[in-house]
Protein backbone atom coordinates (compact mmCIF):
# COMPACT_ATOMS: atom_id res chain seq x y z
CA UNK A 1 0.00 0.00 0.00
CA UNK A 2 1.72 3.23 -1.15
CA UNK A 3 2.08 5.82 1.61
CA UNK A 4 1.58 9.49 0.79
CA UNK A 5 2.61 12.42 2.95
CA UNK A 6 0.76 15.54 1.86
CA UNK A 7 2.10 18.89 3.11
CA UNK A 8 0.13 22.13 2.84
CA UNK A 9 1.36 25.69 3.41
CA UNK A 10 -1.38 26.70 5.83
CA UNK A 11 -5.05 26.11 6.53
CA UNK A 12 -6.50 29.32 5.16
CA UNK A 13 -9.64 29.55 3.04
CA UNK A 14 -8.83 28.89 -0.59
CA UNK A 15 -8.12 26.40 -3.34
CA UNK A 16 -5.10 24.64 -1.75
CA UNK A 17 -7.10 23.50 1.29
CA UNK A 18 -9.91 22.13 -0.87
CA UNK A 19 -7.37 20.41 -3.12
CA UNK A 20 -5.68 18.69 -0.18
CA UNK A 21 -9.01 17.81 1.42
CA UNK A 22 -10.58 16.15 -1.62
CA UNK A 23 -7.41 14.30 -2.59
CA UNK A 24 -6.97 13.00 0.96
CA UNK A 25 -10.60 11.96 1.33
CA UNK A 26 -11.48 10.53 -2.07
CA UNK A 27 -8.22 9.03 -3.32
CA UNK A 28 -8.35 5.27 -3.94
CA UNK A 29 -8.08 3.50 -0.54
CA UNK A 30 -4.99 1.68 -1.81
CA UNK A 31 -3.17 4.97 -1.12
CA UNK A 32 -2.59 5.65 2.58
CA UNK A 33 -2.46 9.41 3.14
CA UNK A 34 -1.33 11.57 6.06
CA UNK A 35 -1.51 15.37 6.10
CA UNK A 36 0.70 18.07 7.58
CA UNK A 37 -0.27 21.75 7.49
CA UNK A 38 0.87 25.15 8.65
CA UNK A 39 -1.26 27.59 10.59
CA UNK A 40 -3.15 30.45 8.97
CA UNK A 41 -2.11 34.08 9.31
CA UNK A 42 -4.02 36.23 11.87
CA UNK A 43 -6.24 38.00 9.32
CA UNK A 44 -7.03 34.89 7.28
CA UNK A 45 -10.13 32.74 7.59
CA UNK A 46 -9.52 29.34 9.20
CA UNK A 47 -10.25 26.44 6.85
CA UNK A 48 -9.51 23.48 9.13
CA UNK A 49 -13.26 22.80 9.22
CA UNK A 50 -13.02 21.68 5.57
CA UNK A 51 -10.74 18.78 6.54
CA UNK A 52 -12.61 18.05 9.75
CA UNK A 53 -15.99 17.89 7.97
CA UNK A 54 -14.54 15.25 5.64
CA UNK A 55 -13.11 13.26 8.55
CA UNK A 56 -9.48 13.92 7.59
CA UNK A 57 -6.91 13.71 10.37
CA UNK A 58 -4.09 16.23 10.09
CA UNK A 59 -1.21 17.58 12.14
CA UNK A 60 -0.02 21.15 12.42
CA UNK A 61 3.65 21.76 11.68
CA UNK A 62 5.02 23.96 14.48
CA UNK A 63 6.30 27.32 13.27
CA UNK A 64 5.38 26.80 9.59
CA UNK A 65 4.02 30.23 8.71
CA UNK A 66 3.57 32.14 5.47
CA UNK A 67 6.20 34.77 6.28
CA UNK A 68 9.92 34.02 6.09
CA UNK A 69 11.53 33.57 9.50
CA UNK A 70 14.81 31.56 9.51
CA UNK A 71 14.50 30.41 13.12
CA UNK A 72 10.90 29.25 12.73
CA UNK A 73 11.52 27.81 9.27
CA UNK A 74 14.37 25.64 10.59
CA UNK A 75 12.11 24.29 13.34
CA UNK A 76 9.38 23.53 10.82
CA UNK A 77 11.90 21.84 8.52
CA UNK A 78 13.14 19.60 11.32
CA UNK A 79 9.59 18.58 12.21
CA UNK A 80 8.85 17.63 8.58
CA UNK A 81 12.21 15.88 8.21
CA UNK A 82 11.57 13.74 11.30
CA UNK A 83 8.05 12.95 10.09
CA UNK A 84 9.41 11.71 6.78
CA UNK A 85 12.18 9.71 8.46
CA UNK A 86 9.70 8.01 10.79
CA UNK A 87 6.79 7.42 8.40
CA UNK A 88 8.90 6.51 5.35
CA UNK A 89 6.33 7.67 2.74
CA UNK A 90 6.59 6.53 -0.86
CA UNK A 91 5.35 9.90 -2.12
CA UNK A 92 5.82 13.35 -0.60
CA UNK A 93 3.38 15.76 -2.25
CA UNK A 94 3.72 19.41 -1.27
CA UNK A 95 1.23 22.20 -1.95
CA UNK A 96 2.10 25.93 -2.27
CA UNK A 97 5.33 27.82 -1.65
CA UNK A 98 6.49 27.39 1.96
CA UNK A 99 5.46 23.73 2.14
CA UNK A 100 7.12 23.23 -1.23
CA UNK A 101 10.46 24.52 0.00
CA UNK A 102 10.59 22.80 3.38
CA UNK A 103 8.85 19.59 2.33
CA UNK A 104 10.89 18.96 -0.80
CA UNK A 105 14.20 19.68 0.92
CA UNK A 106 13.29 17.36 3.80
CA UNK A 107 12.19 14.57 1.44
CA UNK A 108 15.33 14.90 -0.68
CA UNK A 109 17.68 14.81 2.30
CA UNK A 110 15.93 12.21 4.43
CA UNK A 111 17.64 8.80 4.77
CA UNK A 112 16.40 5.46 3.47
CA UNK A 113 14.69 4.66 0.21
CA UNK A 114 14.15 7.31 -2.44
CA UNK A 115 10.86 9.16 -2.16
CA UNK A 116 8.84 10.39 -5.09
CA UNK A 117 8.67 14.17 -4.72
CA UNK A 118 5.74 16.09 -6.24
CA UNK A 119 4.90 19.75 -5.86
CA UNK A 120 1.68 21.58 -6.80
CA UNK A 121 1.90 25.28 -7.61
CA UNK A 122 -1.37 26.87 -6.52
CA UNK A 123 -0.15 30.27 -7.64
CA UNK A 124 3.26 31.88 -7.63
CA UNK A 125 5.11 34.65 -5.83
CA UNK A 126 6.99 35.82 -8.92
CA UNK A 127 4.65 38.67 -9.90
CA UNK A 128 3.48 41.50 -7.67
CA UNK A 129 4.72 40.19 -4.33
CA UNK A 130 8.40 41.08 -3.84
CA UNK A 131 11.22 43.30 -5.08
CA UNK A 132 13.12 42.29 -8.26
CA UNK A 133 16.10 41.09 -6.17
CA UNK A 134 13.98 38.89 -3.91
CA UNK A 135 12.11 37.56 -6.93
CA UNK A 136 15.41 36.50 -8.55
CA UNK A 137 16.39 34.68 -5.36
CA UNK A 138 13.05 32.89 -5.18
CA UNK A 139 13.33 31.88 -8.83
CA UNK A 140 16.79 30.39 -8.22
CA UNK A 141 15.47 28.44 -5.23
CA UNK A 142 12.48 27.15 -7.21
CA UNK A 143 14.69 26.02 -10.09
CA UNK A 144 16.80 23.99 -7.68
CA UNK A 145 13.71 22.50 -6.00
CA UNK A 146 12.19 21.56 -9.34
CA UNK A 147 15.44 19.82 -10.15
CA UNK A 148 15.02 17.49 -7.14
CA UNK A 149 11.30 16.97 -7.84
CA UNK A 150 9.99 14.03 -9.82
CA UNK A 151 6.91 15.89 -11.02
CA UNK A 152 5.42 19.36 -10.91
CA UNK A 153 1.66 19.94 -10.97
CA UNK A 154 0.35 23.15 -12.53
CA UNK A 155 -3.31 23.95 -12.00
CA UNK A 156 -3.81 25.55 -15.42
CA UNK A 157 -2.27 25.60 -18.89
CA UNK A 158 -1.37 29.26 -18.36
CA UNK A 159 0.50 28.38 -15.20
CA UNK A 160 2.40 25.60 -16.98
CA UNK A 161 3.38 28.04 -19.72
CA UNK A 162 4.67 30.49 -17.09
CA UNK A 163 6.64 27.82 -15.20
CA UNK A 164 8.20 26.42 -18.37
CA UNK A 165 8.62 29.39 -20.71
CA UNK A 166 8.29 32.63 -18.75
CA UNK A 167 10.22 31.76 -15.56
CA UNK A 168 12.11 28.72 -16.92
CA UNK A 169 11.68 26.86 -13.64
CA UNK A 170 11.11 23.35 -15.02
CA UNK A 171 11.13 21.50 -18.35
CA UNK A 172 7.76 20.87 -19.97
CA UNK A 173 8.14 17.08 -19.62
CA UNK A 174 8.13 17.39 -15.82
CA UNK A 175 5.05 19.66 -15.54
CA UNK A 176 1.60 18.04 -15.48
CA UNK A 177 -1.58 20.12 -15.70
CA UNK A 178 -4.21 18.98 -13.19
CA UNK A 179 -6.93 21.55 -12.67
CA UNK A 180 -8.40 22.06 -9.23
CA UNK A 181 -11.57 20.19 -8.33
CA UNK A 182 -14.37 21.02 -5.92
CA UNK A 183 -17.60 19.67 -4.53
CA UNK A 184 -19.84 22.18 -6.31
CA UNK A 185 -23.14 20.49 -5.53
CA UNK A 186 -24.08 22.86 -2.70
CA UNK A 187 -23.76 25.80 -5.09
CA UNK A 188 -26.49 24.36 -7.29
CA UNK A 189 -29.07 23.40 -4.64
CA UNK A 190 -32.05 25.40 -3.30
CA UNK A 191 -30.92 28.55 -5.07
CA UNK A 192 -34.24 30.40 -4.75
CA UNK A 193 -34.48 29.68 -1.00
CA UNK A 194 -30.89 30.82 -0.43
CA UNK A 195 -31.35 33.94 -2.54
CA UNK A 196 -34.44 35.00 -0.63
CA UNK A 197 -32.80 34.26 2.71
CA UNK A 198 -29.72 36.36 1.94
CA UNK A 199 -31.54 39.30 0.43
CA UNK A 200 -34.25 39.38 3.12
CA UNK A 201 -31.63 39.35 5.88
CA UNK A 202 -30.09 42.54 4.44
CA UNK A 203 -33.35 44.15 3.29
CA UNK A 204 -32.38 44.08 -0.38
CA UNK A 205 -35.09 44.89 -2.91
CA UNK A 206 -35.59 42.47 -5.80
CA UNK A 207 -34.62 45.12 -8.38
CA UNK A 208 -31.42 46.06 -6.51
CA UNK A 209 -28.24 44.61 -8.03
CA UNK A 210 -25.87 42.96 -5.55
CA UNK A 211 -22.15 42.86 -6.39
CA UNK A 212 -19.88 40.64 -4.28
CA UNK A 213 -16.10 40.43 -4.07
CA UNK A 214 -14.66 37.58 -2.01
CA UNK A 215 -11.09 37.16 -0.78
CA UNK A 216 -8.36 38.18 1.58
CA UNK A 217 -8.08 41.96 2.04
CA UNK A 218 -4.48 42.24 0.98
CA UNK A 219 -2.55 44.14 -1.69
CA UNK A 220 -2.42 41.34 -4.28
CA UNK A 221 -6.24 41.14 -4.34
CA UNK A 222 -6.35 44.81 -5.40
CA UNK A 223 -9.63 45.83 -3.77
CA UNK A 224 -8.74 49.43 -4.54
CA UNK A 225 -9.61 48.73 -8.20
CA UNK A 226 -13.01 47.48 -7.07
CA UNK A 227 -13.69 50.66 -5.06
CA UNK A 228 -12.38 52.87 -7.88
CA UNK A 229 -14.72 51.16 -10.35
CA UNK A 230 -17.71 51.58 -8.05
CA UNK A 231 -16.78 55.23 -7.61
CA UNK A 232 -16.82 55.79 -11.37
CA UNK A 233 -20.27 54.18 -11.56
CA UNK A 234 -21.49 56.37 -8.71
CA UNK A 235 -20.22 59.51 -10.46
CA UNK A 236 -21.80 58.74 -13.83
CA UNK A 237 -24.98 57.21 -12.43
CA UNK A 238 -26.67 53.91 -13.20
CA UNK A 239 -30.21 52.97 -14.19
CA UNK A 240 -30.27 50.25 -11.54
CA UNK A 241 -29.41 50.75 -7.88
CA UNK A 242 -26.54 48.56 -6.69
CA UNK A 243 -25.10 47.43 -3.36
CA UNK A 244 -21.64 45.91 -2.84
CA UNK A 245 -20.52 43.22 -0.38
CA UNK A 246 -16.86 42.77 0.54
CA UNK A 247 -16.52 39.23 1.89
CA UNK A 248 -13.25 38.40 3.64
CA UNK A 249 -10.76 40.09 5.92
CA UNK A 250 -7.12 41.05 6.09
CA UNK A 251 -4.54 43.62 7.00
CA UNK A 252 -5.96 46.21 4.57
CA UNK A 253 -9.51 46.18 5.93
CA UNK A 254 -9.30 49.63 7.52
CA UNK A 255 -7.58 51.10 4.47
CA UNK A 256 -10.29 49.78 2.14
CA UNK A 257 -13.05 51.04 4.45
CA UNK A 258 -11.33 54.44 4.54
CA UNK A 259 -11.09 54.49 0.74
CA UNK A 260 -14.80 53.65 0.48
CA UNK A 261 -15.67 56.47 2.88
CA UNK A 262 -13.45 58.97 1.06
CA UNK A 263 -15.13 58.00 -2.23
CA UNK A 264 -18.49 59.05 -0.83
CA UNK A 265 -19.91 55.61 -0.05
CA UNK A 266 -21.70 54.76 3.17
CA UNK A 267 -20.41 51.52 4.65
CA UNK A 268 -21.26 48.84 7.18
CA UNK A 269 -18.25 47.44 9.07
CA UNK A 270 -18.21 43.84 10.37
CA UNK A 271 -20.42 43.59 13.44
CA UNK A 272 -22.51 46.66 12.56
CA UNK A 273 -26.10 46.49 11.33
CA UNK A 274 -26.22 49.49 8.99
CA UNK A 275 -27.59 47.38 6.14
CA UNK A 276 -28.78 50.45 4.22
CA UNK A 277 -25.11 51.20 3.48
CA UNK A 278 -23.70 51.21 -0.06
CA UNK A 279 -20.89 48.79 0.80
CA UNK A 280 -21.16 46.06 3.42
CA UNK A 281 -18.02 44.45 4.86
CA UNK A 282 -18.91 40.98 6.18
CA UNK A 283 -15.48 39.62 7.22
CA UNK A 284 -15.11 35.88 6.65
CA UNK A 285 -18.22 33.81 5.95
CA UNK A 286 -18.62 30.04 5.50
CA UNK A 287 -21.96 30.26 3.69
CA UNK A 288 -20.54 31.39 0.35
CA UNK A 289 -23.19 29.34 -1.43
CA UNK A 290 -25.88 31.51 0.21
CA UNK A 291 -24.05 34.73 -0.59
CA UNK A 292 -23.52 33.75 -4.23
CA UNK A 293 -27.17 32.79 -4.58
CA UNK A 294 -28.17 36.21 -3.28
CA UNK A 295 -25.71 38.04 -5.53
CA UNK A 296 -26.19 39.13 -9.13
CA UNK A 297 -22.51 39.70 -9.92
CA UNK A 298 -19.27 38.37 -8.40
CA UNK A 299 -16.11 40.36 -9.06
CA UNK A 300 -12.38 39.61 -8.90
CA UNK A 301 -9.81 42.41 -9.17
CA UNK A 302 -6.56 40.58 -8.34
CA UNK A 303 -3.12 41.60 -9.60
CA UNK A 304 -2.19 37.92 -9.75
CA UNK A 305 -4.20 34.73 -9.39
CA UNK A 306 -3.68 31.00 -9.79
CA UNK A 307 -7.08 29.41 -10.27
CA UNK A 308 -9.78 31.81 -8.98
CA UNK A 309 -11.82 29.67 -6.58
CA UNK A 310 -14.33 32.42 -5.78
CA UNK A 311 -15.11 32.71 -9.49
CA UNK A 312 -15.58 28.96 -9.99
CA UNK A 313 -17.96 28.86 -7.03
CA UNK A 314 -19.85 31.88 -8.39
CA UNK A 315 -20.18 30.24 -11.79
CA UNK A 316 -21.48 27.03 -10.21
CA UNK A 317 -24.07 29.22 -8.48
CA UNK A 318 -25.15 30.63 -11.86
CA UNK A 319 -23.97 34.10 -10.89
CA UNK A 320 -22.41 36.42 -13.49
CA UNK A 321 -18.68 37.11 -13.02
CA UNK A 322 -16.24 39.87 -13.94
CA UNK A 323 -12.47 39.53 -13.48
CA UNK A 324 -9.16 41.16 -14.22
CA UNK A 325 -7.04 39.43 -16.86
CA UNK A 326 -4.40 37.86 -14.63
CA UNK A 327 -2.87 34.43 -13.98
CA UNK A 328 -5.19 31.52 -14.65
CA UNK A 329 -8.39 33.57 -14.96
CA UNK A 330 -8.73 32.93 -18.69
CA UNK A 331 -8.56 29.18 -18.06
CA UNK A 332 -11.77 29.60 -16.05
CA UNK A 333 -13.60 32.49 -17.73
CA UNK A 334 -14.09 32.90 -21.49
CA UNK A 335 -14.53 36.60 -22.07
CA UNK A 336 -17.99 37.46 -23.31
CA UNK A 337 -19.15 33.85 -23.08
CA UNK A 338 -18.94 32.74 -19.44
CA UNK A 339 -18.15 36.13 -17.91
CA UNK A 340 -16.13 39.28 -18.51
CA UNK A 341 -12.31 39.41 -18.41
CA UNK A 342 -10.98 42.97 -18.25
CA UNK A 343 -7.52 44.00 -19.40
CA UNK A 344 -7.00 47.54 -18.15
CA UNK A 345 -7.74 49.92 -15.33
CA UNK A 346 -10.80 51.05 -13.42
CA UNK A 347 -12.43 52.71 -16.44
CA UNK A 348 -12.62 49.47 -18.42
CA UNK A 349 -13.65 47.44 -15.36
CA UNK A 350 -16.38 49.97 -14.56
CA UNK A 351 -17.62 49.94 -18.17
CA UNK A 352 -18.05 46.15 -18.17
CA UNK A 353 -19.52 46.20 -14.68
CA UNK A 354 -22.09 48.76 -15.83
CA UNK A 355 -23.18 46.43 -18.63
CA UNK A 356 -23.78 43.65 -16.12
CA UNK A 357 -25.66 45.93 -13.73
CA UNK A 358 -28.02 47.30 -16.36
CA UNK A 359 -28.52 44.29 -18.63
CA UNK A 360 -30.21 41.41 -16.81
CA UNK A 361 -30.45 39.30 -19.98
CA UNK A 362 -26.68 39.54 -20.43
CA UNK A 363 -26.12 38.59 -16.79
CA UNK A 364 -28.36 35.55 -17.10
CA UNK A 365 -26.73 34.36 -20.32
CA UNK A 366 -23.21 34.61 -18.93
CA UNK A 367 -24.30 33.05 -15.65
CA UNK A 368 -25.87 29.98 -17.26
CA UNK A 369 -22.88 29.46 -19.55
CA UNK A 370 -20.58 29.85 -16.57
CA UNK A 371 -22.42 27.23 -14.56
CA UNK A 372 -22.17 24.69 -17.38
CA UNK A 373 -18.44 25.35 -17.75
CA UNK A 374 -17.69 25.14 -14.01
CA UNK A 375 -19.56 21.89 -13.48
CA UNK A 376 -17.93 20.28 -16.51
CA UNK A 377 -14.34 21.30 -15.72
CA UNK A 378 -13.92 21.58 -11.95
CA UNK A 379 -15.34 18.40 -10.40
CA UNK A 380 -13.30 16.83 -7.60
CA UNK A 381 -13.84 13.42 -9.25
CA UNK A 382 -11.71 14.50 -12.20
CA UNK A 383 -9.08 15.95 -9.87
CA UNK A 384 -8.80 12.68 -7.95
CA UNK A 385 -8.62 10.46 -11.06
CA UNK A 386 -5.92 12.54 -12.76
CA UNK A 387 -3.85 12.67 -9.56
CA UNK A 388 -4.17 8.89 -9.07
CA UNK A 389 -2.99 8.36 -12.65
CA UNK A 390 0.08 10.52 -11.99
CA UNK A 391 0.89 8.67 -8.77
CA UNK A 392 0.61 5.27 -10.42
CA UNK A 393 2.76 6.31 -13.36
CA UNK A 394 5.54 7.61 -11.10
CA UNK A 395 5.38 4.55 -8.84
CA UNK A 396 5.62 2.21 -11.82
CA UNK A 397 8.80 3.96 -12.95
CA UNK A 398 10.32 3.46 -9.49
CA UNK A 399 9.87 -0.35 -9.65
Amino acid sequence: MPRILRILNRLNIGGPTYNVAYLSRFLDPCFQTSVLAGAKEPYEGNSDYILKDLGIHFEYVPCMNRSINPRKDIRAYRYIYNKIRNEKPDIVHTHAAKAGVLGRLAAHRSPGKKKIIIHTYHGNVFDGYFSPLKTKIFLAVERYLCGISDAIVAISEKQKHDLVSKYKIAPACKVHVIKLGFDLQRFTEEQDIKRNSFRNSYGIAEDEVVIVITGRLTAIKNHSLFIESLTLLKQQGTKRKFKAFVVGDGELREAIISMSKNSGFSFCAPGDDNYDADIIFTSWRKDIDVINAGADIVALTSLNEGTPVSIIEAQASATAVICTDVGGVKDVVRDGQTGFVCNGGAEIFAEKLLQLIENSELRNRLALNGRKSALENYSYNRLVKETEDLYRDLLSKMN
